[in-house]
């Protein structure tokens, strides 16, 4: 049996995105002014968070659901819902 690396296991994953995001930052000037490190773009395990320019972007469409930005936006600046039904992450073990 052979032990897989992060980068195989989330191969393993399969999302149906929605066209509407279920992650949401609520105010871009939060993160400019208070949050200089934007910690998002280090915790978040898919790397749905980029800075870019004067905000942040969201690929909503890769997002793992784990809720870590729902804990870990030390601002409470992002709001995380669950996709809508039928929408999301798909897991499959291998």
């Amino acid at each position: 049996m052979s032990t897989k690396n992060i980068e195989e296991k989330q191969y393993l994953l399969r999302f149906k995105a929605d066209t509407k995001s279920h992650l949401t930052v609520m105010d871009n000037d939060i993160c400019m002014t208070k949050c200089p490190d934007k910690i998002c773009t280090v915790f978040c395990p898919a790397e749905v968070y980029k800075w870019e320019g004067l905000r942040m972007q969201v690929g909503y469409e890769g997002c793992h659901e784990c809720g870590s930005c729902r804990i870990g936006c030390p601002h409470q600046n992002i709001k995380w819902e669950y996709p809508k039904g039928g929408h999301g992450i798909v897991f499959r073990l291998a």
